[in-house]
C-alpha cells in the first residue's frame, strides 16, 4: 500500500523531563489560590471520610454487643453525615478545577495562536498543517485535566495515604506494618514499567498527529482527489495511518492496563492476610472483631489512594508527551521578528533598493545572489522569469516575510531589518495568488485590510476592483455570507474579494503575485483600467504570467540565474531580443 510524508514520525526524547512539568507551572500558578481552596475542601472530606472505619468499629465493639438500638442509631446517622458531607465538599470541588482546568486551556492555546502567528512562512512551508492543528487542539485538551485535578489529586491523594497510615497505626500498628508490607512490590513493578509505557504514549502522539496531518489534507484537497479519482489509493493510506495508530493505542492500553489488576492483586492479598492474622495468628483474644473489620477497612481505603495514584502516574506519563509537543512548539524560534532596538517606520515614499542580497533556503539552495537594484517611488516594477528563478522571493524579501542571508533590503533608506514588522506591513498592500477569503460575510472579508473604512472607501475599492457587479448579484449584497475558503465563490470573485482588501488598506508599495491569474480576461480588462488609476503614484511590483498586462510597467526585470539578467522598458527589452524577448514571442501574447 502507498506510504507518503505523514508516515513519518516526528523524533522522540528518551528521557522523562521534568522540566516539562515546571514550565507548565507557570499556567498552574496563576490559579493556585483557587486550587489551595480546592486541596483545603478536598483535605477536610479525607478527615471526615476516615472517620468512617472508626465509627463501624465502635459500632461493632459496644454498641451491636450491649443492644444499645439509640447508640447504633446515632452511629449510623454520623456515618451518613460523613457521606453526605463528602458528597457536598467534592461537588464544590469539581466545579471550581472545572473552570480552572478551562482557563488553563483557554491560556496555553491563546500562547500557542500568537506564537503561531509570528512564526515565519518557513515553519509553515516544512509542516503538515493537520500536525499543527492537532498540538492547538488534541494536546492541549489532554493535559488539562492533569494540570488541574491531576495536581490536586496528586497532593490530596498522598496526604491522603499519610491520614490513613495515621488512622491505621493508632488503632493497630502490627496489622498496620502488614498493610505496607505490599508497597515495596508495588514500587519495584512500575519502575520496571515506567520507560517503557512512556515511549508508548510518545508513539501515540505521533500516530495520533501523523492521521490528523493527512486528514486535514484530504478534506482541503477532496477536490483534488475525486478530479484524479484518488479515493481508493487515499483510504489506503488512511486505513494504514488508522491502524498504526490502533496498534500504538492498544500497546500504551495495555501498559496502563498492567498496574490496576497488580494493584488489586497486592490489595486483595493483603486484605485476606489481615483476616487471616487477626484471627488465627493474634487471635480474638488479642484483637477485637470490630479492628479485624476496621483495619480491613482501611487497607482498602488505604490501597484506593494507591490505585488512583498509580492511574495518575499513567496520566502524567502520557502528559508529558503531550507536553513535550505543546513546549517544542511554544519554543520554535520567531527567526523574523522585531530586533530589540526596532524602530517604528515612518510614513514612506516608496523607494526601494537592494543592496548585494543574498538569499537561501538552506545552503544547497541559493535563490538569490549579490542582487543590486533599485526602484524609485511611484514606479511599477513587473518581475519575470522561469518559474522557481526568485521573483516571489524578491517581493517577500521586501516585506520581510524572509530575511536577506546577506546584504540589505531598503525602503526610503531604512534597512526592513531595523524597523517594526507592523509599521513595515501596515505600509505595504500584498496581493497573492493564492487568495485566502475567510469565513463571514463579504464586507468582513474586505473590512480585513483596513477594520475603520467608511462606506465610501469600501465602495471606491469595490468598484476599482470590479468586484461591484457580481456583490450586486447576490441576494444580499455586501451581506451575503461566504463558507470557509470561499468555496460557494469562483476561484476569480475570491481573487476580486481579496484585491479590494489590499487596495482598501491604501498602501504605499503595493504587490501584485500573479494576482489576476485566476480572472477572465473581460473582467482582467476592467480591471486593469482601475488599477492605472490606482497605481499611480505607488510603487508597485507586479509578477503576472501574462505579459500582455505588464506591457506598461515603467521597468521590467528578468530574474534569472540567482539575479536580475534583464532590466528595461518592454520597448527596450524587445529591441535586445534576449531573455525577454524569447518569453514574449514564446508566450504567444
Amino acid at each position: 500500500m502507498a506510504r507518503n510524508k505523514f508516515d513519518v514520525d516526528e523524533q522522540l526524547e528518551s528521557p522523562f523531563d521534568i522540566r516539562h512539568f515546571k514550565r507548565a507551572m507557570v499556567y498552574v500558578n496563576k490559579y493556585k489560590w483557587r486550587m489551595i481552596f480546592s486541596l483545603f475542601l478536598s483535605a477536610i472530606a479525607v478527615v471526615i471520610g476516615l472517620f468512617a472505619p472508626v465509627i463501624t468499629q465502635f459500632a461493632i465493639d459496644n454498641s451491636i454487643p450491649n443492644k444499645n438500638i439509640p447508640q447504633l442509631l446515632l452511629m449510623a446517622g454520623l456515618l451518613l453525615l460523613t457521606i453526605v458531607v463528602n458528597i457536598i465538599l467534592a461537588t464544590v470541588r469539581s466545579r471550581i478545577m472545572t473552570k480552572v482546568g478551562q482557563d488553563i486551556i483557554f491560556d496555553i492555546r491563546s500562547d500557542l495562536f500568537a506564537h503561531l502567528q509570528k512564526l515565519s512562512f518557513e515553519y509553515y512551508d516544512n509542516r503538515p498543517h493537520g500536525k499543527i492543528l492537532v498540538r492547538i487542539i488534541n494536546y492541549v485538551n489532554s493535559v488539562s485535566d492533569v494540570l488541574s485535578n491531576g495536581i490536586i489529586n496528586l497532593i490530596l491523594e498522598m496526604f491522603n495515604l499519610i491520614f490513613i497510615t495515621v488512622f491505621m497505626f493508632m488503632m493497630h500498628w502490627q496489622m498496620a506494618l502488614l498493610i505496607l508490607a505490599g508497597v515495596p512490590f508495588l514500587m519495584l513493578f512500575i519502575g520496571v514499567i515506567k520507560n517503557g509505557q512512556r515511549r508508548a504514549w510518545q508513539a501515540v502522539s505521533n500516530k495520533s498527529s501523523n492521521l490528523n496531518a493527512y486528514l486535514h489534507e484530504g478534506l482541503v484537497g477532496v477536490k483534488v482527489t475525486q478530479l484524479f479519482v484518488r479515493e481508493e489509493e487515499n483510504a489506503g493510506i488512511y486505513k494504514n495511518l488508522s491502524e498504526e495508530y490502533r496498534k500504538k493505542w492498544m500497546k500504551a492500553v495495555t501498559y496502563n492496563n498492567l498496574l490496576w489488576p497488580t494493584v488489586d492483586t497486592i490489595s486483595a492479598v493483603i486484605s485476606a492476610a489481615i483476616y487471616f492474622v487477626g484471627l488465627v495468628v493474634i487471635g480474638p483474644a488479642s484483637i477485637s472483631l470490630g479492628t479485624i473489620v476496621a483495619m480491613g477497612n482501611y487497607a482498602s481505603r488505604f490501597w484506593q489512594p494507591i490505585m488512583n495514584l498509580s492511574n495518575l502516574f499513567n496520566s502524567f506519563i502520557n502528559t508529558v508527551s503531550y507536553l513535550e509537543r505543546i513546549f517544542e512548539t511554544l519554543d520554535e524560534p520567531v527567526k523574523v521578528c522585531d530586533k530589540e532596538n526596532a524602530g517604528e517606520l515612518p510614513e514612506i515614499k516608496g523607494d526601494v533598493t537592494f543592496e548585494n542580497v543574498t538569499f537561501a533556503y538552506d545552503e544547497s539552495k541559493v535563490i538569490l545572489e549579490d542582487l543590486s537594484f533599485e526602484v524609485k517611488s511611484g514606479e511599477s516594477v513587473a518581475l519575470v522569469g522561469p518559474t522557481g528563478a526568485g521573483k516571489t522571493t524578491i517581493v517577500n524579501l521586501i516585506s520581510r516575510f524572509y530575511d536577506t542571508t546577506g546584504g540589505r533590503v531598503l525602503i526610503d533608506g531604512h534597512d526592513v531589518s531595523e524597523v517594526t514588522l507592523k509599521s513595515l506591513r501596515s505600509q505595504m498592500g500584498i496581493m497573492l495568488q493564492d487568495s485566502v477569503i475567510f469565513s463571514g460575510t463579504i464586507e468582513e472579508n474586505i473590512r480585513y485590510g483596513k477594520l475603520d473604512a467608511t462606506p465610501e472607501e469600501m465602495e471606491r475599492a469595490i468598484k476599482t476592483v470590479r468586484a461591484d457587479g457580481f456583490i450586486n448579484d447576490m441576494p444580499d449584497g455586501l451581506d451575503s455570507v461566504i463558507i470557509e475558503r470561499g468555496a460557494s465563490l469562483s476561484q476569480g470573485q475570491r481573487q476580486l474579494i481579496a484585491f479590494a482588501r489590499t487596495l482598501i488598506s491604501d498602501p504605499k508599495i503595493l504587490i501584485l503575485d500573479e494576482a489576476t491569474s485566476a480572472i477572465d480576461a473581460k473582467t482582467e480588462k476592467l480591471l486593469q483600467e482601475g488599477l492605472n488609476a490606482l497605481l499611480k503614484g505607488r510603487t508597485s511590483f507586479i509578477i503576472a504570467h501574462r505579459l500582455s498586462t505588464i506591457r506598461n510597467c515603467d521597468k521590467i526585470m528578468y530574474v534569472s540565474n540567482k539575479g536580475i539578467t534583464e532590466c528595461g522598458t518592454h520597448e527596450e527589452l524587445m529591441a535586445k531580443k534576449g531573455d525577454y524577448y524569447k518569453l514574449y514571442t514564446t508566450s504567444g501574447q
